[in-house]
């Protein structure tokens, strides 16, 4: 028993010891890290759709919800980069931990269901939500000390509550056409949080905004 609490208050010490080396690294050295992490979230979501697409049958396609049926679309945010650039720091960092933040749950739900789908469409389907996984919470975490690092403001969170189901249907149709149309959404989320972080990346290494 002795021997299990010294272990646990060892892990404790070095999990303190990385936060306090993360609180230490400079705000600009953070973004970097962010911006590459969440590239690689993008990468891997735009990978899977694709991958997706090819295995949706025709009548599939004319089964997807609209993008405006996402869970986070009731979330405000800047339509294209001109918008991005006008926006504050604090904000675009607020944005991106919502949305991250908003799939938690989403993610899992995909990560379980990958192994529901037709054997033709899973593929690498299910290592690759693992990826997904274990990136976007590694990103959360590192949002979480950069948040602090920069003011109250860009802590706020905005509530975008997952209720859809977790059952992507009984037919193989169903099924494709769901997890084609959540992935879809996250896809089309980490592209904005991929954004947001290149331009928040940008402002700290003081670059001019055209170069965003």
């Amino acid at each position: 028993m002795a021997d299990r609490r010294s272990q646990g208050t060892r892990l404790c010490l070095t999990v303190l010891n990385i936060m306090a080396a993360c609180h230490a690294v400079p705000v600009s050295d953070l973004l970097d890290r962010a911006s590459q992490r969440s590239d690689t979230l993008h990468s891997i979501s735009t990978s899977l759709t694709r991958h997706m697409d090819s295995h949706l049958p025709s009548i599939g396609r004319l089964l997807i919800p609209r993008p405006n049926m996402c869970h986070t679309s009731s979330l405000q945010t800047p339509n294209d980069k001109e918008q991005t650039l006008r926006v504050s720091e604090a904000e675009l960092m607020s944005l991106a931990r919502s949305l991250l933040q908003a799939w938690a749950r989403p993610l899992m739900i995909l990560s379980q269901a990958s192994g529901t789908l037709p054997a033709s469409a899973q593929g690498p389907i299910s290592s690759r939500l693992l990826e997904l996984l274990d990136h976007s919470s590694s990103l959360r975490d590192g949002l979480d000390i950069l948040s602090s690092k920069m003011g109250p403001s860009s802590q706020y969170l905005s509530y975008l509550p997952y209720r859809g189901s977790t059952d992507m249907g009984l037919d193989n149709t169903s099924k494709l056409v769901n997890f084609h149309f959540l992935l879809s959404c996250f896809r089309r989320d980490s592209h904005k949080i991929d954004s947001f972080l290149k331009v928040l990346r940008c402002r700290a290494s003081k670059l001019r905004p055209e170069s965003c």
